[in-house]
């Protein structure tokens, strides 16, 4: 019973933190354009703009590497054997 004495200062401490940082994201602008982010993705890459997270070759950086396509492995492949 006295360790709730203990917990439920603990927990409203809690949650006016969560209000609070909730409250900070939503006026410094997290939450404006939501409809935009979720069509970004579907949109094809235009050249000279910076590569999304996850997409740069190299582990600290670079330039982008183009996926390979099926006409690149029939080359190497002719390449490779004499054809």
């Amino acid at each position: 019973m006295d360790i709730l004495y203990l917990l439920i200062p603990l927990s409203v401490v809690l949650v006016f933190l969560i209000i609070g940082v909730f409250a900070w994201a939503v006026n410094s602008g997290q939450f404006d354009d939501l409809e935009r982010e979720g069509e970004r993705i579907l949109e094809p890459e235009r050249p000279g703009e910076f590569p999304p997270a996850g997409k740069v070759d190299g582990a600290q950086g670079g330039a982008m590497t183009p996926s390979p396509t099926m006409e690149t492995f029939v080359k190497q492949e002719g390449a490779t054997n004499g054809r």
